[in-house]
């Protein structure tokens, strides 16, 4: 497998969209801030279970410190008048367990004009990649109960899924080393 700081697909959505999947590089966070804050409300919701007006400057500033070990970071890009444009993006980040195994929490976005294109699954695929490759066996997300178009993604994932509500959301385990 490619080095996980130089991963690049090429790639094409349901709609015929052509797009790149790639890994996350400091000259990002302009692009990132932009894709933030184009989302709308509800979304920022969905993702980070509060509101926010946008990223923080620690927060797009952690982007120089990923190291795609105990954490990763994935951006899908299209082509928008000469530059690139991030419609989704992804991420784990490998936490500590009581049981020793390695694992990590994921999160997504997507930006509302390309939902239902097939971008979280192929996040998800390519994340689970990644992180098979440095040693981590499970994903963990925390997912609103009424999140249906990502709790769909996970449950066809072909990876094992447990499910367990805690509150208004569901907490979601992926078993990353024996798909179904």
């Amino acid at each position: 497998m490619t080095e996980p700081r130089r991963f690049h697909v090429d790639d094409t959505l349901r709609d015929g969209t052509a797009i790149t999947f790639r890994a996350v590089r400091p000259d990002d966070k302009a692009r990132i801030a932009r894709a933030f804050a184009g989302l709308e409300r509800e979304s920022v919701y969905t993702r980070f279970f509060t509101f926010k007006e946008r990223l923080g400057d620690d927060e797009l500033a952690h982007l120089d410190h990923i190291d795609f070990v105990h954490e990763a970071v994935l951006v899908a890009t299209r082509a928008a008048a000469g530059e690139e444009e991030v419609i989704a993006s992804a991420r784990y980040i490998e936490h500590p367990t009581a049981d020793g195994v390695r694992t990590a929490e994921v999160a997504f976005t997507v930006e509302e004009d390309y939902r239902g294109q097939g971008l979280a699954h192929r996040l998800l695929t390519h994340l689970a990649t990644l992180a098979r490759a440095q040693g981590i066996a499970r994903f963990d997300a925390d997912v609103l109960a009424d999140n249906g178009s990502m709790l769909a993604v996970f449950a066809r994932c072909g990876f094992p899924v447990t499910r367990r509500r805690d509150g208004g959301a569901l907490h979601v385990t992926l078993d990353l080393l024996h798909p179904a």
